[in-house]
């Protein structure tokens, strides 16, 4: 619709005669001032388009960022364990099978929301013995829920899931849980994922 409006005031223009009678003098005028009006009308169009050109770019960017998502296991290869430790831990998940968005880093083992919204986690440790597993989901310094088993013998698996509203910067990550081991190996037992449900 902007567009047809444009060219016809663009007709509108070319079509003024240059060459006027002194008896026309009033008609110029007036064709003048129809001129000037043509031309705020024609700034504002232009004003216009720009903005819906920034808009479109906006929408654009934010469709991109819509798409978060991401899953890795704890070992990239082999076959061993993490933890003890008298502290609680950042894990870091170094195989990646997923990583729409690039927002979890394989080398921090961190999620850093790109976007403000709703965030899905998911996170399952693998342990066995007679030594407590388990991992706990934090956001920013904030401890939110633990996925944790004391087996007496043998394997066994902790999971936990949370959905967290995120403002962009926020960062996630899973820690081990002070004393416990958790093990993994080719068959990628204990991981680590999340994705964007929507953005708010």
């Amino acid at each position: 619709m902007e567009i047809i409006v444009f060219f016809s005031l663009l007709l509108l223009v070319c079509c003024v005669p240059t060459n006027q009678t002194a008896a026309d003098s009033k008609a110029l005028d007036q064709q003048i001032s129809n001129q000037q009006d043509i031309h705020a009308v024609l700034r504002e169009l232009t004003a216009s388009l720009a903005e819906q050109k920034v808009k479109i770019a906006n929408l654009e960017k934010e469709n991109q960022v819509k798409q978060v998502a991401f899953s890795a296991s704890l070992l990239d290869q082999g076959d061993g364990g993490t933890g003890p430790f008298n502290t609680q831990v950042t894990l870091i998940f170094k195989h990646v099978v997923t990583n729409i968005g690039n927002a979890y880093n394989s080398g921090t083992g961190i999620f850093t929301a790109p976007v403000r919204g709703v965030y899905h986690f998911e996170w399952k440790v693998y342990g066995f013995g007679n030594t407590e597993t388990g991992a706990v989901l934090f956001r920013n310094g904030d401890h939110i829920y633990v996925a944790y088993e004391h087996p007496s013998s043998g394997a066994v698996s902790a999971s936990n899931a949370a959905s967290l509203l995120l403002e962009a910067g926020d960062q996630v990550s899973v820690r081990l849980w002070a004393n416990s081991r958790i093990h993994d190996n080719q068959n990628h037992h204990t991981t680590f994922s999340g994705h964007l449900i929507f953005t708010m």
